[in-house]
């Protein structure tokens, strides 16, 4: 049963929540054991299930990454300096699903802070792709995406992306990831990596799942400064419009150098497959593509050593006795209970924003910045969607992960950075396999232009190419 055939059965009475659930928690803990895709879930209490009424989401499980806050349950953003942290309140998000009746089974694992590419660093073990157990899930929103791609019951994930940590695992997974435009959806509520970067999004087995939840959870929120004032739509009526004369932009720097020929191979079928239904592509460059690494992770890193500044042993994350001065308790606290990425890039951050060092990096980085956004504004002026290889390989085994300086895992992100410091929307979707694990076609439009990359993914969808 899918999640449209689901909520139409609850909402008519036809689902007994009681003993769905019943069956579904002892599948999750299996695939948690197999997998590792959870930090921590929760049985609900049978007068939980009898309150969920048959409206709006109608009892459907909800998976919410680490990172976001649910209230009561725990929160540590992948990382065991937080770890025990249960949240007294919900983020917006999370409200939201709530309101329309949907249940939160648990919270999905993640790199720590959403700090890198494989969901290797979460300080709660490493989730496995389903599609091959040596290989990873992608990160950060590993968990979310491996949970995805390997349950059998309706389901649907709340994710979060910073440089594309949606796209990425929805890519090596085989799963729908949608990235929203930066504000469209209230951060409130989320455990922060960088505040200029962050944005919630969805992951689904469909481009109507995640179109779905995206209705909900879109929409201004006044606890969030950075929230757009743009009233929520239902984005699944854009879906039946399909890709019919559209305008596709093919930008040549992302089948270059590092892209596996057998990828790109398969994204381009889905171009073809595109341009059958409809659609016209034509080649663009976008040549800042090759400044998008270094000017994501020196602006990255720098919002993350902010942030993380608070987890001092004093008022946030565990204690130690007091001893020493200030810094040196300071330094033992982190020390003992950050991981090694993380303190990677709080040192990378804390340089870049040094005094004699902020305008060399900082801030220039942020002038490369919106160099990049005026070029993706330039060549939306000539086409509804950019489409591209999500990522440049499929899923790499673990054994291959651990040969990668920090500087190759971080070249991986190449292809979805650029989006992503430019705030516009995009959305993975399954298009084949290469080397026998699936392949991700990724989409952008414009700001606010969520219905162009909704429209195109739900064309390609059909057309049966995933």
């Amino acid at each position: 049963m899918d999640v449209k055939k689901f909520i139409s059965a609850a909402k008519r009475g036809k689902i007994d929540l009681e003993r769905f659930y019943s069956h579904l928690f002892r599948e999750l803990e299996k695939l948690d054991k197999k997998f590792r895709v959870f930090t921590t879930f929760m049985k609900p209490e049978s007068a939980q299930l009898k309150s969920i009424k048959k409206t709006g989401l109608a009892g459907l499980p909800v998976s919410v990454k680490d990172c976001i806050c649910v209230k009561g349950m725990q929160s540590a953003a992948g990382s065991r300096i937080l770890e025990g942290y249960k949240p007294p309140f919900d983020a917006t998000t999370v409200s939201k699903i709530k309101e329309q009746n949907g249940f939160v089974i648990g919270k999905t694992n993640q790199d720590e802070f959403g700090f890198g590419t494989f969901s290797t660093n979460s300080g709660f073990g490493v989730p496995k792709n389903p599609h091959n157990t040596s290989r990873c899930a992608g990160g950060s929103s590993g968990g979310a995406a491996a949970l995805t791609a390997a349950l059998d019951f309706p389901h649907i994930a709340l994710a979060e992306s910073t440089g594309g940590s949606i796209s990425c695992p929805a890519s090596f997974c085989g799963v729908v990831g949608l990235t929203p435009t930066y504000g469209m959806v209230s951060r409130y509520g989320l455990i922060d990596y960088a505040n200029s970067l962050d944005k919630i999004g969805a992951m689904g087995k469909s481009v109507e799942d995640a179109s779905l939840i995206l209705s909900i959870i879109a929409g201004h929120d006044p606890r969030d400064s950075t929230s757009i004032n743009r009233k929520s739509q239902n984005y699944k009526n854009y879906l039946k419009k399909g890709a019919e004369k559209m305008k596709i932009g093919v930008p040549k720097e992302y089948f270059g150098s590092g892209v596996d020929d057998v990828v790109a191979k398969q994204v381009w079928k889905g171009i073809k497959k595109l341009e059958s239904l409809g659609a016209s592509y034509k080649e663009v460059s976008l040549p800042m593509t090759r400044h998008a690494v270094s000017t994501y992770y020196i602006i990255a890193c720098a919002e993350a050593s902010t942030n993380l500044a608070k987890f001092c042993g004093m008022r946030y994350g565990p204690t130690e006795p007091l001893q020493g001065s200030f810094s040196e308790y300071f330094s033992k606290v982190r020390t003992r209970y950050f991981g090694e990425e993380a303190k990677r890039r709080i040192l990378l951050g804390t340089y870049a924003r040094m005094a004699g060092y902020r305008d060399q990096y900082y801030l220039r980085a942020m002038k490369v910045r919106t160099l990049i956004i005026n070029e993706f504004r330039r060549a939306f002026e000539g086409f509804d969607v950019l489409v591209a290889p999500t990522m440049p390989v499929v899923a790499p085994r673990f054994s291959e992960i651990e040969k990668l300086s920090p500087e190759e895992a971080y070249m991986m992100d190449i292809l979805t950075v650029a989006p992503n410091l430019a705030g516009i929307p995009m959305v993975s979707v399954p298009c084949g396999t290469a080397h026998g694990m699936p392949v991700g076609l990724h989409i952008m439009a414009d700001h606010l232009q969520e219905c162009k990359i909704l429209r195109a993914a739900w064309a390609l969808e059909k057309g049966g190419l995933g």
